[in-house]
This record gives structure tokens, C-alpha cells and sequence, in this order.
């Protein structure tokens, strides 16, 4: 193989590598930081922030609760007599853990046949688009990361019904998520790469 040859392989393996966030920020409770090592997640926040109504704090919260920012995380697997695998626990992947039949309703309605779960603008374009639902169907406000996360988490119908409320360990999660949306909402206040 030339040199020239093996130099455009190389090169193309490369590029194929860029964008991709399959590891997780260094610094996960610092939304600063987390723009100056993923800058192009503002443009993503933003144009949600913008299209939908959701704010930053809250996408960065719910997206640090589902993936910790990797582009490609999944559920574990299940495994019977512990040895065995037997699949995941659910369908759930990508940056905003969508569920295949959930994404695939976002891709219709919203007419985003192409939207990839591990990319970034169509992951917080998802979540601005389930929030906003969430708003419409269960009154819950774009800027309460507590109840949308509750929702998310349970989806509309479960979240209408209280099925949370059985869920001691949700309900905590679900403060978390609040209390972390409150920390990166002052975070960005301050950070040279939001303003």
C-alpha cells in the first residue's frame, strides 16, 4: 500500500472518530467544564433552549441522569443464572436514553427521519420535544427539572397516574436531578462559553 494510500485510510478512520462522546466529561459537576471539553454541545442546548423552551440547565441535568454526556451508553444486560446473557434491559441508548418505540414516534411526528440517538443536536431536540409534551399533557413547566425527569423517566401516562410515587428511589433521583439543574444553572451564569 502507498504511502499516500495508507496516510488517506488513516485520515478517514479519524474523522470517522470526531463528534463521537463515547467516553464521559472529565468534570461532571461543572457545567463549564463541560462546554470547554464538548463545545459543541452549546450550539445542541441552545437551538433547544430556542425551538422548545427547555433551558440548558434542565437538558444538561436530565442528559447527565440518562448517558453522563456518552453519545452511545446503554442499559446493562440481564442475565439469567447470573452467567448468561439474555439482552438488554431495555432499548434505551444514546445521549438521552431514548426507547426505540419512543424515538421512533419524535422521528415521525416531528419529521426528523434521520435524528440519531447519538447525536448530540437530535438527542436534546428529542428532549425539548418529550418536555414540551410533557408541559401540554401533564402541566408541568419546561424549567422544573424535578417533574420533567419524573415524567421522562415514567412517561406521560405514568407520570399522570403516580406511578413515581411508589418509588422511593426515584423520587430521590429525581430531587438529584433538580438539585444538579440548579447547580448548572448558576454554573452557566458564569462560563465564557455560554455567554
Amino acid at each position: 500500500m502507498s504511502r499516500l494510500l495508507r496516510a488517506l485510510v488513516i485520515l478517514v478512520l479519524l474523522g470517522s472518530c470526531e463528534g463521537r462522546d463515547n467516553s464521559a466529561p472529565a468534570s461532571l459537576d461543572n457545567a463549564c467544564r463541560i462546554l470547554e471539553q464538548r463545545p459543541h454541545f452549546v450550539r445542541a442546548f441552545r437551538a433547544t433552549e430556542r425551538k422548545w423552551g427547555v433551558p440548558a440547565h434542565v437538558q444538561m441535568a436530565t442528559l447527565y441522569q440518562e448517558s453522563k454526556f456518552i453519545a452511545d451508553a446503554r442499559t446493562p444486560f440481564r442475565y439469567a443464572l447470573g452467567v448468561i446473557p439474555m439482552g438488554r434491559q431495555s432499548s434505551a441508548y444514546g445521549y438521552a436514553q431514548a426507547l426505540d418505540g419512543t424515538w421512533d414516534e419524535y422521528r415521525r411526528e416531528a419529521r426528523r427521519s434521520g435524528a440519531r440517538r447519538n447525536n448530540i443536536n437530535d438527542a436534546t431536540d428529542f428532549m425539548g420535544w418529550y418536555m414540551t409534551k410533557t408541559r401540554e399533557r401533564n402541566g408541568v413547566a419546561l424549567s422544573d427539572a424535578r417533574n420533567q425527569y419524573l415524567a421522562y423517566h415514567e412517561g406521560h401516562t405514568g407520570f399522570a397516574r403516580g406511578s413515581h410515587n411508589g418509588k422511593a428511589w426515584l423520587l430521590r433521583i429525581s430531587g438529584e436531578v433538580g438539585a444538579r439543574a440548579d447547580a448548572y444553572r448558576a454554573q452557566l451564569a458564569t462560563c465564557r462559553k455560554w455567554r
